[in-house]
């Protein structure tokens, strides 16, 4: 029995490599994901760029959601890799430890990548054993079951409707959808102060000027 309570009879480095093996077999399946939710989008696009030309407005939108979907879901695939990436190199870190200490250590870094990586469906499965896993061996607390996040339709519409807005503009060249709202930094044209009252002004001037060549 290791410190932190590592399973009897399981070596830890075997059970690091087998943790980096299945991160980087997860990772791998990811990119074909990206790639396949990419391939799709460009026909949304074309079929939005259609629609378009024939005037169908509502078919536009319901594409331009499709594509706004898309965008959400390949980057919550990228963040999710991000987390892998950061989970493997924690194990690289762990194989030092346990080659000067003889045990795997408690890691809090390990535990907030996996409570990101257990909330993306496409790897929850696979990511809820190996958290098991690792929390047997110690490296992890128990998690939170924490309620996993997700967006139904009413939430699309209130939340994405800007974005949806913007792929409409982009793919349509301006004919639908609003543009991305330009920050205007440009700061309230101010009136030089005094400068209604410089007429006036000139013109008290004046008068003394003349009051002065009378005398």
């Amino acid at each position: 029995m290791g410190l932190f309570g590592k399973e009897k009879g399981k070596d830890p480095k075997e059970m690091v490599n087998h943790w980096t093996h299945n991160l980087r077999k997860e990772g791998y399946n990811i990119d074909r994901q990206i790639r396949g939710i990419q391939r799709e989008e460009e026909k949304v696009k074309r079929s939005l760029k259609d629609a378009a030309k024939k005037g169908e407005k509502e078919s536009c939108k319901i594409l331009a959601k499709e594509i706004v979907r898309a965008r959400k879901a390949v980057n919550r695939l990228y963040a999710s890799k991000a987390h892998m990436n950061s989970v493997q190199m924690q194990m690289k870190n762990q194989l030092a430890t346990l080659r000067i200490a003889g045990a795997l250590e408690k890691s809090t870094e390990v535990m907030k990548s996996m409570q990101a990586l257990v909330k993306i469906p496409e790897i929850q499965a696979t990511m809820r054993d190996m958290s098991k896993e690792m929390m047997k061996a110690g490296i992890m607390e128990e998690m939170l079951d924490d309620t996993m996040e997700t967006l139904d339709d009413d939430e699309l519409e209130e939340e994405a409707d800007s974005e949806v807005e913007k792929v409409l503009y982009e793919l349509t060249a301006g004919e639908l959808g609003k543009a991305p709202a330009a920050v205007d930094d440009s700061l309230p044209v101010r009136e030089p102060e005094g400068a209604t009252a410089m007429p006036e002004e000139e013109d008290e001037d004046l008068t003394s000027r003349l009051e002065a060549l009378r005398s």
